[in-house]
């Protein structure tokens, strides 16, 4: 059983339940006006609490199982990188961001899983024993706060990923972690396949994939991994919380690469009607956590939800609201509105962008740099106009 007297993480995928995730609260709460572009740090938990609390409740109410802490980026290198400054130190957001959730999951059936991710210090080639220490700093808040479960996502290197699942094994907790690549593997190659196993010996129960690309990009990554894990003779349960965004021209470092990020993504977000697509295939894949990242709203989760609804049993509260499959419509008062309330219409919709001088797709940026590179060395000072002038003209150059 979990802390919270629930059935556990582990127990409900041992069971072959589906556990459906919450959304991007990074990119919700910066929409709302509560995170920062640019540094994307979580001070939004401790600094307004009810925005983030209110975000929870309302992935829970679509059909999350699992309220994820606002704790992305809470790392204390991360805090304070380029000059960010803020008002509540690390140990304060993550204790917060782990309240709000605990209060949330409460509300309903839902576990904590408290999460963290990729640091500046390993981009700026710090030790093994440096990075470690930041993990640690978080973990000992989600300790003290007694999470469900942990997750270490969104991590481009799979060494990085490595050093934090280690450190969150040394919890006792179950474990998960999920990268942020595509099928070309990690931002040093190595495939996605490789990646899981060596994320399972490191003491991972569950793998998969987050962020940087579309979900069927992602789906089609964690079956690369659940492929080479059972070839490895090794078990894990798997997961997927992919973007909510197309990206078929994205390149090895997913979305952060094109041209529209972050700012212009809008005409690539995916309908509620794709996420059914989503949702099937991920099942079908075999994946049974299922979620969703950057771009998700509690609409997308809804509609996880209600796809996967006969396997669950249960439709979500937010379902009172929403016909299935546009059922609602049938209560509209124009009658070409209520011919579009059947499944076949919108299954087979294929969206305008209102967009008549925009192209489908874009080039991506491909600086081609990681780890190591003197452009990805991070710094406590904010970047100064000297240290842009370069960066703009080479952009140009792309």
């Amino acid at each position: 059983m979990a802390p919270s007297g629930k059935k556990g993480i582990l127990e409900r995928l041992d069971a072959g339940e589906i556990v459906i995730g919450d959304g991007g609260f990074v990119f919700a709460l910066e929409k709302r006006g509560y995170v920062k572009a640019g540094p994307w740090t979580p001070e939004a938990a401790a600094e307004h609490p009810e925005a983030v609390r209110q975000l929870h409740r309302e992935f829970l109410r679509a059909g999350a199982t699992v309220m994820q802490t606002f704790t992305f980026y809470a790392s204390d290198d991360k805090l304070e990188n380029r000059g960010n400054k803020l008002g509540f130190t690390g140990a304060q957001i993550n204790e917060a961001a782990c309240d709000l959730a605990r209060e949330v999951a409460n509300e309903g059936d839902g576990l904590v899983a408290g999460g963290v991710c990729q640091t500046p210090s390993y981009l700026s080639c710090k030790s093994e024993t440096e990075v470690k220490a930041i993990f640690k700093k978080q973990l000992d808040v989600f300790i003290k706060k007694n999470v469900d479960f942990l997750i270490a996502e969104y991590f481009e290197h799979v060494e990085e990923a490595e050093w934090a699942v280690q450190m969150l094994r040394e919890t006792g907790k179950p474990v998960a972690a999920t990268m942020c690549i595509g099928p070309g593997g990690d931002m040093h190659g190595i495939s996605p396949g490789d990646c899981a196993v060596r994320l399972v010996k490191a003491g991972a129960q569950i793998v998969g994939i987050n962020c940087h690309f579309d979900p069927m990009t992602c789906v089609k990554t964690v079956k690369m991994m659940k492929e080479a894990v059972e070839r490895a003779g090794l078990k894990a349960h798997y997961m997927v919380q992919p973007l909510a965004y197309h990206t078929p021209d994205c390149s090895c470092q997913g979305f952060i690469d094109l041209p529209e990020f972050p700012f212009g993504l809008e005409p690539r977000i995916l309908t509620r009607w794709d996420m059914h697509q989503y949702a099937r295939e991920a099942y079908n894949v075999g994946i049974r956590y299922i979620g969703g990242c950057c771009g998700f709203e509690p609409y997308h989760i809804r509609a996880v939800a209600e796809e996967l609804a006969t396997e669950r049993g249960y439709l979500p509260a937010a379902s009172e609201k929403h016909g299935l499959w546009g059922a609602g419509l049938e209560m509209h008062t124009k009658p070409w509105v209520r011919a579009r309330a059947r499944r076949d219409y919108w299954e087979g919709l294929k969206p305008a962008s209102g967009r008549p001088l925009c192209p489908s797709m874009a080039t991506p940026d491909s600086w081609g740099v990681t780890k190591g590179h003197a452009d990805l060395m991070q710094q406590k000072e904010a970047t100064t106009q000297e240290q842009l002038k370069p960066l703009f003209e080479k952009a140009k150059s792309h």
